[in-house]
């Protein structure tokens, strides 16, 4: 723990001219007389650790030092590709190796060039999350990570609507959805092979009431491609909950809305096909929508520029729709009514 601590205070020496020990201490999370204690281990070791007195002091590396403990990890290595996504990686546990990979990058970099890091993170940024929902990070994130980094077989239980069930998986890879993490994994035959030939499936993190690493590793199908995979997984489950359909006229706003208020492949499927505009520009198109009931949230939002034409059912439910706001709208404010009654007597 030391070794490694006093490592990481050479390449952070190295990285900057000087630092202050409090920015020391609060880089290396201990406290400014533990840091003190460091420095002079270090200079102990023939490490040209200088310590510049006085309220503007610091320490620095004197004579050009510089070391050599530049090479990445294997898993610094690969925390450094997700650089763009520093919540996903403390999420994932991996907020160590990336702070290493890091520093060690910025070692390596010539001192033109070791703002690059910095630059790049004002300028870039990725908040994964969706709007309006405090984002949770499931307690057995980092767990299913480490087996997705590692290749090694899991055994897991996973709630199924009221029912719990337990597999044997291969985790093949991690998915951030809109503040959502999900699993690619393979289900394991059970076997003592060394790749399962199930099918694989995506498993919701949030719904695992336990994962057990196991003894064996599994060789990894070198075909699967997990951005190809969750893409068509993605499609299937959004094309599979597309049961119903609806018939909606849409005035030229309201198509333009459209794939605001519904689901993105809804409103490309009802709009992909030949559609000739009426004499008002209105146009008539068969949407896939989830359900009625669904279809009646969503197409509120497009107000008067929609106009169900079928199922009937629905249909009514606008016209009851309107009936209420003509009546809350159509008469005299509250407060207008309740002036008027004060005057009566």
């Amino acid at each position: 723990m030391r070794a490694a601590r006093l490592i990481k205070m050479v390449l952070l020496l190295q990285s900057r001219p000087a630092m202050t020990a409090a920015e020391l201490a609060r880089e290396l999370q201990v406290s400014e007389r533990t840091v003190t204690r460091d420095a002079q281990a270090l200079s102990e070791a023939g490490v040209p650790v200088y310590a510049d007195r006085g309220r503007a002091g610091g320490y620095r590396l004197v004579g050009g030092y510089r070391t050599r403990l530049t090479g990445l990890a294997r898993s610094e290595a690969e925390a450094l590709f997700l650089s763009g996504v520093p919540g996903a990686l403390r999420e994932m546990g991996l907020e160590d190796a990336h702070s290493a990979a890091r520093l060690k990058v910025s070692a390596a970099l010539l001192p033109s060039l070791r703002d690059a890091p910095d630059s790049a993170a004002q300028r870039f940024h990725l908040d994964a999350p969706a709007w309006f929902r405090e984002p949770e990070t499931p307690a057995l994130l980092p767990a299913v990570a480490e087996a997705v980094w590692e290749d090694r077989r899991v055994s897991a239980r996973y709630r199924r609507g009221e029912a719990e069930v337990e597999r044997v998986l291969e985790p093949y890879g991690l998915v951030l959805k809109a503040g959502v993490w999900y699993l690619c994994a393979r289900v394991a035959d059970g076997g003592s092979c060394r790749t399962g030939d199930g099918p694989f499936r995506t498993y919701r993190i949030d719904r695992f009431g336990a994962v057990e690493p196991l003894g064996e590793r599994f060789a990894r199908d070198p075909d699967f491609d997990l951005p190809g995979h969750w893409a068509a997984q993605a499609e299937r489950f959004a094309r599979s909950i597309l049961r119903a359909e609806v018939v909606v006229r849409l005035s030229p706003e309201g198509a333009r809305m459209l794939r605001y208020a519904v689901d993105p492949l809804s409103a490309r499927e009802a709009l992909s096909g030949p559609v000739e505009p009426d004499g008002a520009g209105w146009v008539t198109v068969t949407l896939p929508v989830e359900s009625e009931e669904v279809a009646h949230a969503q197409l509120t939002t497009l107000g008067a520029e929609a106009e169900v034409l079928a199922p009937q059912s629905l249909r009514e439910r606008f016209a009851a729709d309107a009936a209420r706001l003509s009546a809350l709208y159509g008469g005299p404010r509250p407060h207008d009514r309740t002036d008027a009654g004060s005057h009566t007597g």
